[in-house]
């Protein structure tokens, strides 16, 4: 996955110590998952089959007007710190403002405590995006290369889950054009 991701766990590692310049301790939090950015759609659908070689099903659906996969891999990957991820996000062009190509974010669960975490840090949070009734994760935009940390209260899988998806299979949004 190193090959088809890049350095996951430098990247990992370089938004914890980020988070911990910052005062922001998420030691002993699970990763939710990683998202990738692709500048293009024909990039997106080529990483996308990449990805799923690796992995035992997927939800692809639209979102924000584009296609959007979540992908279960077969096996977690490292992180580092006694950390793993075991879902990649994996997102198609550019949609509302400048983003990081290529490993944009991670997504770290916080749990029930979410927002009083956000209240304690809200010095230090850009905003709060506002995706879907079970998904309102807070995040950290680093300016200096465009990419975020978001806090969740669940992780992305069981949103999606919640939300009465299966990673059951491998389905993708048909009919879709850029």
């Amino acid at each position: 996955m190193i090959q088809i991701l890049g350095d996951y766990q430098g990247f990992f590692a370089m938004q914890k110590a980020r988070l911990a310049r910052l005062n922001m301790d998420i030691s002993g939090c699970r990763v939710s998952h990683l998202a990738y950015r692709t500048e293009t759609y024909d990039e997106y659908l080529a990483l996308r089959d990449r990805i799923e070689e690796h992995c035992s099903a997927n939800i692809e659906n639209v979102w924000n007007g584009r296609p959007i996969s979540k992908m279960l891999l077969n096996s977690p990957l490292d992180l580092g710190d006694g950390s793993e991820v075991s879902l990649i996000e994996l997102i198609p062009p550019i949609h509302q403002r400048l983003y990081k190509m290529g490993l944009e974010h991670v997504g770290i669960v916080i749990g029930d405590s979410v927002d009083e975490f956000a209240r304690v840090h809200r010095s230090n949070l850009t905003g709060q995006q506002f995706q879907a009734p079970l998904c309102e994760p807070y995040y950290v935009l680093f300016e200096e290369d465009y990419t975020h940390v978001k806090f969740y209260r669940e992780s992305l899988m069981d949103v999606c889950i919640q939300e009465g998806q299966t990673f059951d299979r491998f389905s993708h949004v048909s009919n879709w054009t850029t």
